[in-house]
């Protein structure tokens, strides 16, 4: 008769931290579309250097996903494998220093420019109709009102999968409409924003022009992501699903939304698969009515319940 095997726990293989680690941490929790299965384990690094030692230490076959607030995130109903890391508190200061903002990749695009506004630092208004955080919008080139991340980016630090700390510039990050070209497990830790002096009531007058026009356009109070696709230039992505006839088409609990029709809304009942499934419709109706291949914007990862079947791309 064999002996049964034993398999270690995923989390007793990781290395020791200073930090905290969680098995079966609910996703849903920490997105804003509140959907999605569970993370195998969780970690909430204390530091940078806690974090660098971490990915030095971890065996090399674990899978690690970097997530922010989850704010342009769709997280699939089956959950994550391997370690989930997710940058907490250590990692949102946010500090005017030498005429330059310096500021944690955990730290609230909001929270960033605010910070500026209040020490009269202009520049940096665009950011406050950004949701995410500043690592997030580094890792995607995140833009709105016609500033991007790296218009105003000195430089970001950066630790890569074996655990090495980097200081790049935006050259060297090859970054691009809503695309940065480092290694997809490079992990943002911190930027330095450029900016010019201004006057605080001037700056708090454009963030509040900002807000209104995000309230007005879009449907912020839902539970979304964002928007769903980036836009194909010279087009943009809402005109092109207005035109197929896919405002407030629905799948499940899931809806491109009326108000804004390229931002996908959970209306409360909504699974991961829903949202995706609804996605790929869209992409498959503008792509039949207008030629134009739609690219998601929103960050698919995770595994999918079932055998379900999802666009070619997803």
């Amino acid at each position: 008769m064999s002996t049964p095997k034993h398999h270690t726990p995923l989390i007793d293989r990781l290395p020791k931290v200073r930090g905290k680690l969680r098995e079966g941490a609910q996703l849903a929790k920490v997105t804003w579309f509140q959907v999605g299965g569970p993370a195998d384990v969780m970690f909430r690094p204390e530091d940078e250097a806690d974090l660098a030692a971490f990915l030095k230490g971890k065996p090399a076959d674990m899978p690690v996903t970097v997530i922010g607030v989850g704010s342009n995130l769709l997280v699939r109903d089956g959950g994550i494998r391997g370690v989930v890391i997710r940058l907490g508190r250590p990692f949102t200061d946010v500090v005017v220093k030498d005429g330059a903002v310096h500021a944690g990749a955990g730290a609230l695009d909001l929270n960033v420019a605010q910070t500026a506004q209040m020490n009269g630092i202009a520049g940096l208004e665009f950011l406050s109709g950004i949701p995410g955080t500043i690592g997030g919008a580094l890792r995607m080139n995140a833009g709105a009102y016609g500033t991007e991340i790296k218009d105003v980016l000195v430089s970001a630090t950066a630790i890569d999968g074996s655990g090495n700390i980097h200081t790049v510039t935006p050259d060297e990050m090859d970054m691009t409409y809503r695309h940065c070209g480092l290694p997809e497990d490079w992990i943002f830790t911190s930027a330095i924003l450029r900016a010019s002096s201004g006057d605080p009531e001037d700056i708090a007058k454009r963030m509040d022009e900002i807000q209104k026009a995000r309230a007005e356009s879009q449907p912020i109070k839902s539970r979304t992501g964002g928007s769903t696709f980036a836009n194909p230039v010279p087009d943009r992505a809402w005109e092109l699903i207005d035109a197929a006839g896919c405002r407030g088409l629905t799948i499940g609990g899931a809806q491109m939304s009326e108000q804004h029709c390229n931002f996908m809304i959970n209306k409360g009942d909504a699974t991961a698969l829903d949202l995706e499934q609804l996605g790929e419709e869209v992409r498959r109706r503008v792509k039949e009515h207008s030629g134009v291949e739609l690219r998601w914007e929103i960050r698919r990862i995770g595994e999918r319940l079932g055998h379900s079947i999802i666009g070619k791309d997803a």
